[in-house]
Order: C-alpha cells, then sequence, then structure tokens
C-alpha cells in the first residue's frame, strides 16, 4: 500500500512538473491551474490504474501449479470507472500441486484453496470436491469425511457448469 501511495505521489509530481516546464518554455502561456490539473490527472490515474492492475499483478506472481479458479468482478457507485469497466477486487487461487485423493473413493479429492483481497490478508481454506456427482464443500470445523467417503457435518453444494474449483481439482489428480 505504500509503494503504491508512493507511485502516485511520483505520478502527480511528474505530470506536474512536466506541465510547469511547458509553462515556462510557452513563456507563462498555459494558465497556472493547469499545473495542479495535471498533478490531479497523474495521481487518479495512476491509482485507478493500479487498482485495475492489481489482479494481473499479483495472480502473475503465484507459483507453478498455483491457479486462479475465481474472481469477483464488481462494480462500485463511488469508482464511476467501474460501470464502464468492472474491477476485480478478490479471487481464489488453488494449489494444484498438493490436491489430495480419498484413500477409498478416488472421485473426492481435497484441495487448498487461497482467498486473495485487495488491501486485505491472503486466507486459506480447504474444499473437498466430488468429481463424479460435480459437486464440493468447504471443510470448517466439524466437517469430516469417513473413511468409506461419506460427507459428514455439512451438505454438499452442487457446482454450475464450468465451475473453476471442479476444473482444477478434477484435473489435477
Amino acid at each position: 500500500m505504500a509503494l503504491e501511495f508512493f507511485a502516485a505521489l511520483v505520478a502527480a509530481v511528474a505530470f506536474g512538473g512536466v506541465v510547469h516546464l511547458l509553462r515556462r518554455l510557452t513563456g507563462y502561456r498555459l494558465p497556472k491551474w493547469s499545473v495542479t490539473v495535471a498533478a490531479a490527472v497523474g495521481l487518479i490515474g495512476t491509482t485507478i490504474w493500479l487498482e485495475y492492475d492489481w489482479f494481473n499483478r499479483v495472480s502473475a506472481e503465484l507459483p507453478e501449479g498455483v491457479q486462479v479458479v475465481w474472481h469477483a468482478e464488481e462494480v462500485m457507485a463511488l469508482r464511476p470507472w467501474t460501470l464502464i469497466a468492472p474491477i476485480t477486487t478478490r479471487f481464489v487461487a488453488m494449489d494444484t500441486r498438493a490436491i489430495v485423493q480419498h484413500p477409498n473413493n478416488a472421485n473426492l479429492r481435497m484441495a487448498k484453496l487461497f482467498n486473495f483481497g485487495r488491501w486485505r490478508s491472503v486466507t486459506d481454506a480447504l474444499m473437498v470436491v466430488d468429481c463424479a456427482q460435480r459437486r464440493q464443500v468447504l471443510v470448517t470445523e466439524g466437517v469430516g469425511i469417513s473413511d468409506d467417503g461419506v460427507l459428514q457435518g455439512a451438505e454438499w453444494v452442487s457446482a454450475a457448469e464450468g465451475d473453476g474449483f471442479q476444473a482444477a481439482a478434477c484435473k489435477a489428480a
């Protein structure tokens, strides 16, 4: 966050400085307020660019075998430009290198998920995926799978067509 703040300030000074230089080179024909407007454009433009580029930067840094399986694009009233192009503020990645099959039911797979959110710490979770019946469940306290592969303490959630969690977990193992 501090680096992004610093980048926005540098952009504001750079844009304002270029317009100030243009003002001097043209014999002060440009109005004084043009320097302030240029600095504001640099600050706001850099902030918007950093917001939109966040998902690309973070997902590109994921290690090999950790793939994005879901992302949320949001529209926000206080950011009117998102009405034109929604912004990705959250996503979930699955560690496909460490997917574990149930010893007695090869259709059940357990995978580690990482939840990323803009301005939030990364959290992790476990998910069990039933590849045969296209369903899944997040593992929380009190949820378990018996030795014969029966879910206990929760209800399965049916997966939608094209579900990224199903695709990644069932392809990987």
